[in-house]
């Protein structure tokens, strides 16, 4: 029988499969971080269950983080807390923990793929929806809620109904300043965010083929913004080379054997999809969000649609935007160029290639943050901390920061943020604060201006 990569791979990992109802999935790694996971861990004090699988679960501390003095005490009591119930917890169950300070610290799916814990063929889990991120490796992983964080942690297992099956391909020629984010961006605004719901998508065709890690992360990462439980692109020799001599990845031998596993990780020729997708790649150009969820986006170059279907006078309202309206040479007085979307190496080498030589205008705050101890050792050996400073941007200390406002780093109400992260919702970035999703090289190039500009006429 032919079956899709998606198949392959949780076919292998059920254990039992209930008649009529959902398959009990078995875990390969489960992630945890400090907001998801202390109700779990107290729902197996009461009940007197230990960790079945701590060599299995790894944590790290990264949504109430501060972004700068991270050697001090936390001011914010609540945060303060949470870290330190984080501590305990993995401490009491032998659960190994790269909290603030450690080498490995960052966003827990920035950290995971660069340590090569994040391998192909795999299932994860985590308490955050942005799990998905890992499919990039051809992976099966999806967020989970509290209760399966306890059940993971009771059994190495997750009671869950298998998801239908979509893929979109997208092949072709990209235009120039076309990135990873501009392309999931493009995707959503065309099929809408409950496309997905109820599948698990598969991206197909040379675009995602010819796209690196990092690329593929940030695609697989936006998933869930179509309603799908999780993303996955097949693993090739771009994925190996990047897992290869990574911290906890498999050495010689046993590299080379399980290579040869996931090289047997495609979809097969003629396997069937519930549903399936294609879109040209000439046809995607930068895009930028004018409302309150990921699919209401545009070519940076079109304007708001008048089309009500496409444009709520709700989320308009709130975003200060008329239908019809451009967003060139929209004032903006903030950037955020981070997230577990858009904060590892290559998003920083992009920005930095732009910024180069440049000052930002001087009515924008512009907020760097790496999405981990390691990204942000890169930054600094490759010189682009340089780029930054002298091009007047702040570089802060890694976590999920500005993404959402559980930390420090709030947007202002009634301001506007041209962020990499991978939600617009109301109040997303702070109480009142107005997001516009788009790529790093968009957000550099908005900074720069102090506007929304079309910056693909100034490329080279």
């Amino acid at each position: 029988m032919k079956k899709t990569l998606f198949d392959k791979i949780w076919d292998a990992h059920v254990v039992e499969s209930i008649p009529n109802g959902p398959d009990i999935l078995y875990i390969d790694k489960h992630l945890i971080h400090e907001v998801t996971s202390p109700q779990a861990f107290q729902e197996l004090k009461d009940r007197n269950i230990p960790v079945f699988r701590p060599d299995k679960t790894v944590a790290t501390a990264d949504h109430n983080t501060p972004t700068e003095n991270q050697h001090l005490p936390v001011k914010d009591l609540l945060s303060r807390k949470q870290l330190k119930e984080l501590t305990q917890n993995c401490e009491e169950n032998k659960i190994t923990l790269y909290g603030l300070g450690h080498p490995y610290n960052g966003i827990v799916h920035v950290m995971a793929p660069e340590l090569g814990i994040t391998q192909p063929g795999m299932t994860m889990v985590c308490g955050d929806s942005h799990t998905s991120t890992h499919g990039a490796f051809g992976t099966i992983a999806f967020g989970i809620g509290t209760s399966q964080v306890a059940q993971v942690f009771a059994s190495q297992s997750v009671l869950v109904e298998k998801p239908k099956k979509l893929r979109v391909n997208v092949n072709g020629k990209l235009k120039k300043g076309v990135t990873p984010k501009d392309i999931i961006l493009y995707i959503i605004s065309e099929l809408g965010t409950n496309s997905g719901t109820g599948y698990f998508c598969e991206y197909a065709g040379n675009v995602f083929e010819e796209m690196s890690m990092e690329g593929r992360m940030t695609v697989c990462n936006m998933s869930i913004e179509m309603g799908a439980r999780g993303g996955l692109i097949a693993p090739d020799q771009t994925t190996y080379d990047y897992v290869e001599g990574r911290e906890f990845a498999p050495k010689g031998e046993a590299f080379e054997k399980l290579k040869t596993y996931w090289e047997s990780l495609k979809t097969d020729e003629g396997a069937e999809f519930d549903q399936e997708y294609t879109f040209e790649a000439e046809a995607i150009e930068p895009m930028v969000t004018y409302g309150t969820n990921p699919g209401m986006g545009i070519k940076i170059s079109q304007a708001i649609p008048v089309n009500e279907s496409k444009s709520s006078g709700k989320a308009l309202a709130y975003m200060g935007f008329t239908a019809g309206e451009s967003l060139i040479d929209k004032p903006i007085n903030y950037i955020f160029i981070g997230s577990c979307t858009n904060s590892r190496i290559e998003d920083f080498r992009i920005a930095a290639n732009y910024i180069k030589g440049k000052k930002k205008a001087e009515n924008v705050n512009a907020l760097i943050v790496p999405g981990s101890r390691q990204v942000a050792a890169q930054i600094e050996a490759e010189g682009l901390h340089t780029i930054f400073e002298e091009a007047g941007f702040q570089l802060r200390q890694p976590g999920c920061s500005a993404c959402l406002a559980m930390n420090d780093d709030k947007i202002p109400a009634g301001e506007y943020c041209v962020s990499t992260s991978n939600r617009n919702f109301e109040g997303r970035q702070g109480q009142g604060s107005r997001t516009i999703l788009a790529s790093p090289l968009t957000a550099a190039a908005t900074a720069i201006a102090g506007k929304i500009v079309d910056f693909t006429k100034h490329l080279n």
